[in-house]
């Protein structure tokens, strides 16, 4: 049996930490090319050698051919893996790396192209006899020019993409010219290529895909299929294997399909080949993704073969190690992505600095992970932090142990999505498997409110608790001693605002790992400990662990069951740190817009003067490869416009001044 004795990793992130592991474990020398702002990173500590892109943009690194093809070449590497995302789909690269001698891990460039294009690969899938949605191709200004009446709603989609980059559904024909040009500039942006398709959009669907692996000897097999059903922004958060909507005949017919597209292409290495599947049981081929998708985990638990392994096998040109028949599904896994994001406001991207981070323990569980401690996530990368897995015997246990894990997992100095998993995945909806791709959507409020009774339930007298203990137990030594006990020593209590209410904390005592307290006059009595970041409380006979993070004293993060709860110490002495008056804005204008996140300025769409209605869109902002609409958040008058184009502004950046309104 050949190996390569060298690969080049061509990605970053975690599927870089990933793909180096599973190598290696095969013996397989790794090489990773990374930009300035992963000198530092998990994958970098792991691969045995790196290779350096200077440069700040991805095209001057992640996307430079040129670049990667070279470090390749002088550190003698003899294959490449290009993880997923930036070049793994691209068929000039995969060409390009063969003409260097160097393989490429992945499919070849022709059925790259092939199944790339999603037109014509919808086009290639319907001769093969796959069931297809008709759809129409070409440039922002061709589709709207050729596009007279479509049958609404209608799916704008970037032809040469996938990850929901670049996807816009539209209701009417007003919508049209504006997500034709913002899925173009969004394709262009992502892809290199501007092409857009559009289709049919199916209002209740399902995301079903199959996993499929391709030897050179003309051997393929499907490793049965996962559901992606739950979405964000067209862009998956939740995926399991196996579905919990296909029956028998359903698997067997869907699978069948994907076998017969994947033989017609004379497919290699690993591919997914993905359905849509309607409220009536009717599937439609999506897309054909030509690489290791995102979501792989859970096929891999759910199967027991690793395949990446499979791919650099394949790829070193051994034929397939395992027979259709070999292959079964033993239980039910369940994957959720962590995202750097704010759910709870149209989940705008949220990097920055963490100042906790602190991964579930269970070694029952699988964690793939862009970070091995608190670190920066920047701007302009994909805002995912990692992946966590979990495998039981049924899905009701898989869900119960993503639960438990997710209420395990503290990120602290920037928002993520784990709470809204949590609530996620506690909805009787999803419990019962009675959702669409469209849930998320439709759901916002209802999500939100489950969200807020949560945090606002009794429950909260917990972390209450844990950040009293942390707070007098302080590890550094205070520069001034009130600093760390406040008025506490002489009045023997403290006083904390939480969820806009103010408790009293009264110690009756507090030694020997023992506490008791009176939270408002109603008795607390328990052990605790504390260590680092973590304080760990028995009340009532029942376990809790609560994450406190406190820069400056008296003002936390913290976190318990995934939850956040906004709280500080009002006995503090310095009390300027948390009453200081929010200056007055010295520009005359009455109201302003400022960035909700750091990013790049790509669109701006008004001017000095301009009249603007509440809700129109006054700009488009570009963070972590997604594109933000900036809303007019009143009727007014546009006094200034800070920013161009081009420009890159922080959180909290002003946008755009109104001028006074006139009553």
């Amino acid at each position: 049996m050949k190996l390569f004795r060298k690969i080049l990793i061509a990605n970053r992130g975690e599927i870089a930490a990933r793909i180096i592991r599973t190598a290696k474990r095969m013996g397989i020398t790794t090489v990773l090319v990374h930009s300035v702002y992963d000198k530092y990173s998990l994958a970098a500590s792991l691969a045995d050698e790196l290779v350096f892109l200077p440069g700040d943009s991805l095209s001057d690194t992640y996307l430079n051919q040129n670049k990667i093809i070279e470090a390749a070449l002088t550190t003698g590497c003899e294959a490449i893996h290009p993880g997923y995302g930036f070049l793994s789909e691209n068929a000039d690269f995969a060409e390009s790396v063969a003409k260097n001698k160097i393989v490429f891990i992945g499919p070849d460039s022709a059925s790259i192209r092939l199944m790339g294009n999603k037109l014509e690969a919808k086009s290639f899938a319907k001769k093969a006899g796959v069931p297809t949605l008709e759809g129409y191709s070409g440039t922002a200004a061709e589709i709207l020019e050729n596009t007279k009446n479509p049958e609404f709603p209608i799916l704008v989609k970037a032809a040469a993409g996938g990850g929901g980059k670049g996807m816009k559904i539209v209701n009417n024909l007003k919508e049209l010219p504006q997500a034709l040009e913002s899925a173009e500039r969004e394709a262009l942006n992502y892809f290199s290529n501007g092409e857009l398709y559009i289709e049919k959009y199916i209002t209740k669907p399902r995301h079903i895909e199959v996993q499929i692996l391709g030897d050179h000897f003309g051997n393929i097999v499907h490793l049965y299929e996962r559901e992606c059903t739950i979405q964000r922004r067209y862009q998956k958060i939740i995926e399991e294997c196996p579905s919990p909507t296909l029956n028998d005949r359903l698997r067997k017919q869907i699978t069948s399909s994907a076998l017969d597209l994947a033989k017609n292409a004379g497919y290699k290495n690993a591919g997914t080949i993905e359905f849509l599947l309607d409220e009536n049981g009717k599937f439609y081929f999506l897309e054909m993704n030509t690489r290791i998708q995102v979501e792989h985990p859970v096929t891999e638990m759910a199967i027991g073969i690793d395949l990446v392994e499979e791919q650099i096998y394949i790829a070193s040109g051994n034929p397939l190690r395992i027979a259709q028949q070999d292959i079964s599904i033993n239980g039910h896994a369940i994957e959720c992505r962590i995202y750097a994001e704010d759910p709870w406001n149209n989940f705008i991207p949220a990097p920055g600095e963490m100042t906790l981070y602190h991964p579930p323990s269970s070694n029952k569980i699988r964690i793939d992970s862009a970070y091995s401690k608190a670190s920066t996530v920047y701007s302009f990368y994909d805002p995912m932090i990692s992946k966590v897995i979990v495998h039981k015997t049924s899905r009701n246990e898989a869900i119960q142990q993503m639960t438990e894990a997710l209420m395990d997992y503290s990120i602290h100095g920037i928002k993520t999505n784990i709470g809204y998993l949590i609530t996620l995945l506690k909805q009787t909806e999803f419990v019962q498997n009675n959702i669409s791709t469209k849930y998320c959507e439709e759901n916002a409020q209802l999500l939100f409110d489950s969200q807020v009774t949560q945090v606002n339930s009794d429950i909260r007298f917990v972390p209450l608790i844990g950040y009293v203990l942390k707070s007098l137990n302080r590890n550094e030594t205070p520069k001034n001693i009130w600093e760390q006990i406040g008025f506490w020593r002489m009045n023997n209590e403290l006083e904390i605002w939480l969820d806009c209410q103010t408790y009293i904390i009264q110690i009756s005592h507090l030694a020997d790992k023992h506490f008791h307290l009176h939270v408002n006059e109603k008795l607390f009595t328990g052990e605790y400990l504390v260590s680092g970041e973590k304080v760990e409380l028995t009340i009532g006979g029942i376990n809790h662990k609560v994450f406190v993070t406190e820069k400056p004293a008296g003002m936390p993060d913290v976190s318990y069951q995934g939850n956040f709860y906004p709280m500080f110490r009002k006995d503090l002495l310095r009390r300027s740190e948390f009453y200081k008056d929010i200056a007055p804005d010295e520009h005359p204008a009455s109201a302003n817009v400022k960035s909700p996140m750091p990013g790049k300025i790509i669109k701006v769409n008004v001017n000095p003067g301009d009249k603007v209605k509440k809700g129109d869109l006054l700009m488009i902002i570009e963070a972590m490869k997604m594109e933000n609409n900036i809303l007019s958040p009143m009727d007014g008058t546009i006094w200034e416009v800070i920013v161009q184009e081009g420009n890159m502004v922080d959180s909290s950046s002003p946008l755009v001044y109104f001028e006074e309104l006139k009553k």
